[in-house]
């Protein structure tokens, strides 16, 4: 088994958002700009996403070698990166981009209810070093949170179909992370009143 190891939080944050962060600058570079590449014509959205697929496979795979571990969400989030972004490349289609987000809450969401039906918390069993909390709030907070992931894609499905595709990169950028950090920061009252005390550990 691989050994975790601890690393610079500023690398950390570096590896895990900066792809995102040049996703979105190099789309408000090329937005505007067509590429005829093979006798096929491509936009700087397809362009921009042609290159973030493998700095997001580069980044991750760094932050594996550095660390020696990574969570099963940056697990799955590049695998569908891969295939959604791969698909818009492929098809010169970036509908399939767009509704990557979609797919990757819809997962999130699916396998917390299952984990719910089945009595459990698989939030728990990742965040369970974070949050020290006590088996019914874990039950509570995991259900709200598959609530909120089931909400952002529609919240992703609304804001693809109906709204321009910069709306949307601003939307993926900065509001489903706005939206994510929102949402634990709404939950307070819960970590206050069901927090494992010294005493229950």
């Amino acid at each position: 088994m691989t050994e975790k190891r601890a690393i610079n939080p500023f690398m950390k944050s570096a590896l895990e958002f900066g792809p995102v962060l040049l996703f979105f600058v190099a789309y408000l570079r090329y937005k505007d700009e067509v590429f005829l590449i093979g006798g096929a014509e491509y936009s700087g959205f397809i362009l921009v996403t042609a290159a973030f697929v493998p700095l997001l496979i580069a980044s991750t795979a760094t932050l594996w070698a550095l660390t020696g571990k990574l969570s099963r969400m940056q697990i799955a989030t590049v695998i569908l990166v891969t295939v959604f972004g791969g698909l818009s490349v492929w098809l010169n289609d970036e509908r399939f981009f767009k509704m990557k987000p979609t797919a990757i809450y819809l997962l999130f969401g699916a396998l917390l209810a299952i984990g719910l039906m089945r009595g459990q918390s698989y939030l728990k069993f990742v965040m369970e070093e974070m949050m020290p909390l006590r088996d019914e709030g874990w039950m509570i907070l995991t259900k709200r949170l598959m609530l909120c992931f089931f909400a952002l894609a529609i919240a992703n499905e609304l804001i693809w179909r109906f709204a321009s595709t910069e709306t949307w990169v601003y939307f993926k950028t900065f509001g489903l992370t706005a939206a994510v950090f929102a949402f634990f920061m709404a939950q307070g009252k819960l970590f206050q009143a069901y927090a494992l005390d010294k005493a229950d550990s």
